[in-house]
C-alpha cells in the first residue's frame, strides 16, 4: 500500500536564503533527529543538482544502521526538488519539497509518498510504528527550522 505524509511550514526568510540552505545536502544532518545517527557517506559535498546520488547511513531502529541511497531526481531552483530512494529501508520513497514565496517569507510544502517493505506485514508495521516515526522526524525538522530561521512551529 502507498502512504503519503504532507507537511507545510512558513519560514520567515527570503527565498534565496531558504533555497540555499535546503540545496546543501550537508544540512540534512542538522535537520535529522540525533538518535538516528545520520551520516552522509558520499555524494553530499556539493550543492544539489538533478541526478546527484547521495549515500547515507541512518539508524531508524536503535542499533540497526541502514544504507540509504537517494537520487535528486528533479530540481527547479528556488521552486522545488525531489529526492527518490534508490536503495534503502522503504519499498518505495519519493519526497517532494516545494518552496513558494509568500508575504511572511517562504511556504515550504513537503509530500512524502512511500511504501513500507514486506507487503501487508509492512502496512501493519507502518500503522503501528513507521508512520509515527516519520511524523516525529518531521516534527523535529519543523522545530529545527524555527530555531534556524524563526517563525512558529
Amino acid at each position: 500500500m502507498i502512504h503519503t505524509l504532507k507537511r507545510e511550514q512558513v519560514i520567515p526568510a527570503p527565498l534565496e536564503k531558504v533555497w540555499t540552505y535546503f540545496a546543501d545536502p550537508r544540512n540534512l544532518n542538522e535537520l535529522t533527529p540525533p538518535d538516528m545517527n545520520f551520516e552522509i557517506v558520499a555524494g553530499g559535498d556539493e550543492a544539489m543538482y538533478a541526478g546527484q546520488i547521495i549515500e547515507y547511513r541512518v539508524e531508524f531502529v536503535r542499533g540497526l544502521r541502514s544504507l540509504w541511497l537517494t537520487e535528486i531526481a528533479h530540481v527547479e531552483p528556488d521552486r522545488r526538488f525531489v529526492d527518490e530512494q534508490r536503495v534503502g529501508p522503504y519499498r518505495f520513497w519519493v519526497h517532494e519539497h516545494r518552496f513558494t514565496p509568500v508575504v511572511d517569507g517562504v511556504r515550504m510544502n513537503d509530500q512524502v509518498t512511500y511504501a513500507a517493505p514486506f507487503g501487508p506485514l509492512g502496512d501493519l508495521v507502518n500503522a503501528l510504528w513507521i508512520r509515527r516515526r516519520l511524523e516525529g522526524i518531521f516534527d523535529y525538522r519543523t522545530r529545527k527550522i524555527v530555531e534556524l530561521f524563526g517563525g512558529a512551529a
